[in-house]
C-alpha cells in the first residue's frame, strides 16, 4: 500500500497546539519529577528509621503503586479522588497527583537503596571517632551515597518523562494528546504519531546520554 507522506499537513496551523503539547509535557515531567524526589527523600528516611509504624505504610505504599500499572493509577485518581475528598477536581491535577506519587515509590527505593550500600564498617569507624549521626551523614554517607543514586535516578526521570505520554487518557493536553487533536482535524495518523515520536526521542536523548555518563563515573 502507498501512502502519500505530507508533514506540511499536520504543522501547518498547528504550530501553537504543538508548541504548547511540548510545554505541558515538559512541566508535568520536571513537577511530578522534583515532586517525587521530594516524596522519595522522606520516605526513604522513614525506612530507614526501623520504626515499624512508620516504614509499613510506607512499605504499603511503595508496593502498590511499583505493583500496578501506572495507567491504571492515573484513571483512578482522575475518577476516585473527587469522590473520596468530596470536591471537584480537574483531571490535571488528579493526574499530576497520580504520576507523583508513582515516581515518588521508585525514588524512595532509589534513596533507601543509596544509603544502605554504604558499607558498615564506615558507620562504625565514624561512630568510633564520636561523630554525630548529622556529621556521619553529611560528611560520609551521602557524599558517597548521592554518586549511586545519581544514575538510576536519571534513568528513572526518562521513564517519567514517557509515562506522561498517559496522560492524554484524562484529556491533558501535553504533547500526546496533542497529537491525538492533530489526528482528528488531519486524519495523518502515519506523520502526526511519527513527529511525536521523535519530539519523545529529540528531547530524552540527551538525558539517557548523561544517565550513561553518570553510571561510568559512579562505576570508577
Amino acid at each position: 500500500m502507498n501512502h502519500n507522506w505530507d508533514f506540511l499537513a499536520i504543522t501547518n496551523g498547528f504550530e501553537v497546539w504543538w508548541f504548547k503539547g511540548i510545554l505541558v509535557t515538559l512541566a508535568y515531567a520536571s513537577g511530578t519529577v522534583l515532586g517525587g524526589l521530594i516524596i522519595g527523600i522522606f520516605c526513604g528516611m522513614g525506612l530507614l528509621a526501623n520504626r515499624w509504624w512508620l516504614s509499613a505504610p510506607i512499605h504499603v505504599y511503595v508496593e502498590v503503586f511499583r505493583c500496578t500499572p501506572v495507567l491504571v493509577q492515573i484513571v483512578w485518581f482522575f475518577f476516585a479522588l473527587p469522590i473520596i475528598l468530596d470536591i471537584s477536581l480537574p483531571g490535571w491535577l488528579a493526574a499530576g497527583i497520580g504520576l507523583t506519587l508513582y515516581m515518588g515509590c521508585f525514588s524512595t527505593e532509589i534513596f533507601r537503596a543509596g544509603i544502605i550500600s554504604i558499607d558498615k564498617g564506615q558507620w562504625q569507624a565514624a561512630r568510633a571517632i564520636g561523630m554525630t549521626y548529622p556529621e556521619l551523614m553529611r560528611h560520609i554517607i551521602l557524599p558517597q551515597a548521592i554518586r549511586r543514586m545519581v544514575p538510576p535516578f536519571v534513568n528513572q526521570s526518562v521513564i517519567q518523562f514517557k509515562n506522561t505520554a498517559l496522560l492524554y487518557v484524562v484529556a491533558v493536553p501535553d504533547l500526546m494528546y496533542t497529537g491525538y487533536l492533530v489526528v482528528a482535524d488531519t486524519y495523518r495518523p502515519l506523520e502526526v504519531y511519527t513527529s511525536v515520536g521523535a519530539a519523545y526521542f529529540v528531547l530524552l536523548y540527551p538525558l539517557t546520554q548523561w544517565g550513561k555518563r553518570l553510571e561510568a563515573r559512579s562505576d570508577q
